[in-house]
């Protein structure tokens, strides 16, 4: 998978992943993929319920050794 921009929101509590997550989408284009790693356990929800409201696509998640990565396509 390509990935075109990354946010590292690692140490971060809710509200800034989505806050980081929301900053770095509108600096891609249609079609690029944006990589988050965070520790924040809430975000596995709030980051999908904001890609699906944003119309984005959540393309994959995944947890590894405490952190939560998600890969989302922007819409």
């Amino acid at each position: 998978m390509n990935i075109d921009k990354f946010v590292d929101a690692k140490g971060l509590a809710c509200p800034m992943p989505i806050v980081k997550t929301k900053k770095a989408i509108n600096e891609i284009q249609s079609g690029q993929v944006l990589e988050i790693h965070t520790t924040d356990k809430g975000a596995k929800n709030d980051l999908t319920a904001w890609a699906k409201s944003g119309g984005h696509e959540l393309i994959k998640h995944d947890i590894e050794s405490d952190i939560l990565k998600f890969w989302i396509k922007k819409a």
